[in-house]
């Protein structure tokens, strides 16, 4: 089950199509949907987690906490919609573009992707880039 909750006034549109979209792109890395939850928040919020879980005095745009067992991805995102605007300003794309590559972003982590090295970081923006093609019209 995937579920949206949002700390702010956020509120995500067309629900069924990212449930949709994040089922299939789970299901082609060779998981199960477990249970899913994300929360839109703002820095402050996202920050106080990453301080608290993370050790990290720093603002970012997701965290991500992996539940799974085994191959059934089971986590909680929390994705900072104030960190996604800004970002998408910065990048010169549409809000929408870069939610949906956090969002994704952080389903790549619990199907096992990490991102700390060079090597890392280019496959998951390749497979970002991948996924986000892939996003129903």
């Amino acid at each position: 089950m995937i579920e949206f909750y949002s700390e702010t006034d956020f509120q995500l549109q067309h629900e069924d199509a990212y449930v949709e979209w994040i089922m299939n792109t789970i299901k082609e890395e060779g998981f199960q949907v477990g249970d899913l939850t994300y929360v839109f928040c703002n820095d402050d919020y996202l920050l106080q987690l990453n301080e608290k879980f993370l050790n990290h005095d720093t603002y970012t745009d997701i965290i991500t906490f992996d539940y799974s067992l085994g191959k059934e991805v089971h986590g909680e995102i929390y994705i900072s919609v104030d960190r996604v605007k800004e970002n998408a300003e910065t990048f010169k794309v549409t809000f929408d573009a870069e939610l949906r590559r956090v969002m994704i972003h952080g389903i790549l982590h619990l199907c096992e992707y990490g991102d700390a090295s060079k090597e890392e970081k280019e496959q998951m923006r390749a497979l970002e880039d991948l996924y986000l093609r892939q996003f129903p019209s």
